[in-house]
C-alpha cells in the first residue's frame, strides 16, 4: 500500500511541474507561432515636415540569432517612424525605447539610462509610429532601441544621425 501512495505522489508532482513547465513554454513560443501581422502605419503629412534624425537597426549580437533587427527609424519632432522595412525576431514584451546614450551595443547601456518608453511593439515587422511625449528634448537621446522589458534584453539599437 505505501508503494502506492509514493507512486501517485510521483504521478501529481509529475504532473504539477510538467503543466508549469507547459504554460511557461506556452508563453515563451506563442510569438514565435502565433506572431502578429505586419504593421502599416504612416506617418502624418505634419509630422513628415519636422524630421529630426534617422537612422538604421543593427544586429547588435551577432552570435544570438533569435535577438536581431533591421530596418530604417525616423525620428520627428512628435513622433518616432519604423520605417516599412522594419524587422526584428520576435519574443515576448517588446518596447521602443530613447536612450540618452550614442552607440548602445549591450544591455548594461540600456539599464544604466533615463530612457524613454514609447510604448509596446505593436508588430514584428513593418511600419509602426510611436508618440514621443511632450517635454523630451530630442538632442539629449541618440539612440532608439527595440528591448525586450520581460527578460531585460538589448533586441536591437539603432544611432541616430541628424536630418539634413
Amino acid at each position: 500500500m505505501r508503494g502506492f501512495w509514493r507512486g501517485l505522489a510521483i504521478f501529481l508532482l509529475g504532473g504539477i511541474l510538467g503543466t508549469g513547465f507547459g504554460v511557461a513554454l506556452g508563453f515563451f513560443l506563442f510569438p514565435f507561432v502565433f506572431p502578429p501581422p505586419p504593421a502599416v502605419e504612416q506617418i502624418t503629412e505634419a509630422d513628415r515636415a519636422a524630421l529630426y534624425a534617422t537612422g538604421t537597426f543593427i544586429h547588435a549580437n551577432p552570435s544570438d540569432p533569435i535577438h536581431y533587427g533591421k530596418g530604417k527609424v525616423s525620428v520627428y519632432r512628435r513622433a518616432v517612424f519604423l520605417e516599412p522595412d522594419f524587422e526584428v525576431g520576435p519574443g515576448p514584451a517588446y518596447h521602443v525605447y530613447l536612450v540618452p546614450k550614442a552607440t548602445v551595443r549591450g544591455e548594461a547601456d540600456v539599464k544604466d539610462s533615463m530612457f524613454v518608453d514609447l510604448g509596446r511593439l505593436r508588430a514584428f515587422k513593418g511600419s509602426q509610429r510611436y508618440s514621443i511625449p511632450e517635454g523630451v528634448d530630442l538632442s539629449k537621446y541618440p539612440s532608439v532601441v527595440i528591448w525586450c522589458e520581460r527578460f531585460g534584453v538589448l533586441i536591437s539599437p539603432a544611432d541616430l544621425a541628424a536630418a539634413k
